[in-house]
Order: structure tokens, then sequence, then C-alpha cells
């Protein structure tokens, strides 16, 4: 199965250009990527499983929030930056990123750097909710990830997790993380792509995730951190059909052991 290319987009199209970036991924791998094209090259989506994702653009390399042993990344190019949304187990394991020893950097909130043994701690950089940064020149921000509803609240409270939005070639991609339709993620502009959680009773409902994703229209919206049986999504999908301006990939990221 080919890549698939698209035009990532923000407030407007950014030009066409020709350069493809190299997979972060072996031939063969059961989720194929797909090749956003920004105005400086390709960013290439590898999905992994749950969570976890590659972000691929010329020479960097970029794993978020990776679990599930080393063996798993094995068919993958090594990693040149890790950056971790927040501390539950299924977005950060330390011997999943001692199994990883080739990323230069580990960005990540205040409480996983704390819990990180001092050979990772010292490629650590702590970013909290609002902070702007980057890796190798690509620009980042932390966007609060937190729960909003009474009863979800001790899931995920308010100021300890990261979402990210990071800027490849003009074209921002927004990794939530784990989250609510919260007024920051509304608040959001000029997302080209979105990955954007979905499962109870940890995150949100699909519809709730529609609603949020009406708010901010990014050009494109991955269903991620849904759960195998896949309910969520579907819901997801069925109230955006009303919706005009975003295209919905669904991708199964539950393929990988």
């Amino acid at each position: 199965m080919p890549t698939r290319r698209t035009i990532l987009t923000g407030l407007a199209a950014l030009p066409i250009l020709s350069a493809v970036a190299r997979p972060a991924f072996a031939a063969g791998t059961p989720v194929q990527p797909d090749s956003l094209r920004t105005q400086d090259g390709d960013l290439v989506v590898q999905p992994v499983n749950h969570a976890t994702l590659f972000l691929s653009f010329g020479s960097d390399v970029i794993l978020i929030d990776p679990v599930g042993g080393g063996p798993r990344y094995n068919s993958f190019n090594k990693p040149t930056s890790i950056v971790i949304t927040h501390d539950h187990p299924d977005h950060f394991d330390v011997p999943t990123l001692e199994a990883l020893p080739s990323a230069k950097l580990i960005i990540a909130p205040q409480k996983v750097v704390d819990a990180l043994p001092a050979d990772l701690k010292s490629k650590a950089k702590v970013m909290k909710n609002g902070d702007t940064g980057n890796i190798d020149g690509i620009p980042l921000s932390a966007v609060p990830a937190y729960n909003t509803t009474p009863d979800r609240l001790k899931y995920h409270p308010k100021g300890v997790g990261n979402g990210y939005v990071f800027t490849f070639g003009g074209g921002k991609v927004y990794v939530a993380g784990d989250t609510e339709d919260t007024p920051e993620m509304r608040a959001l502009t000029g997302i080209g792509a979105a990955f954007i959680p979905m499962n109870l009773p940890y995150t949100m409902t699909g519809e709730q995730a529609a609603s949020a994703v009406q708010a901010f229209k990014p050009a494109i919206v991955y269903p991620y951190h849904y759960g195998k049986d896949g309910t969520e999504p579907q819901k997801f999908v069925d109230a955006m059909k009303s919706a005009s301006g975003t295209e919905v990939r669904l991708r199964d990221w539950y393929a990988y052991s």
C-alpha cells in the first residue's frame, strides 16, 4: 500500500513540494504511514499503538508517548527525540525509554521528568502548560490537557499533563494527549492535523470530540486513544457527517501487539 500524501493545511493551503520524507517504518508493518506535504517538505505520520506515534520531518524522527517495550520499535527508524504527554502507563514507560537510547532529547511534563532515572533525566527538558520551545528548530507549544467533567476530574487534573502543537514547515500538528474538550483546545487556530482521544471514562466521548473539532476546525483529524472496540470513533464519524472542512482519517491504532 503506497504512502498517502496530503497537503498539510492550516488557514490556507501551503505550496506542494516534490520532496518525500523517509518514512519512520519498515515495509510490511501493519499500519502504513501518511505523508502530509508542507512548504518545507513532507511530514510523515506513522501510527504505532493506542497513543503512540511517530512524526518524521527531514532528519528529525519524533516519537510520542512510547510504551510497550523495546521490541515494538525494532521495525522503525530510531527516534531522534521523544515527547511525552503525561505519566500514565499507557503513555510513559521507563523500560521502553531505556530501550530507545538513541534519542538525544526527551520533552515531558514535570511529573514525568521527576520519575525518570538519572541517565534519562539528563536528556530531559520540562515543558509545563503554556510553555513554548523547539526540537532541532521545530517549534512546539504545550497545551493544557485535562478532564472537565466532574466525575472524571480525578483522571487528569488540570496543570499536570500536556498536549502539544508542533509546527512543521508552516503546518501545525496538534497531539492532544489525554484530555476532554477544553477551552484551550477549542481556541486553537490554524491546525493542519489533530490527534484527538475518545475513550471513557478517561477522556471524552466521540460526540464531545466532534463538538471540539468543529470548534477549532483542523484540516485533518485522526481519532486515536480510543480502545479496541472502536465504539467512540464511530460516534465521532457519525457526529462529523454534517461538518465540512475537516477530513476524518481512521487508522488501526491496535494493529501492533
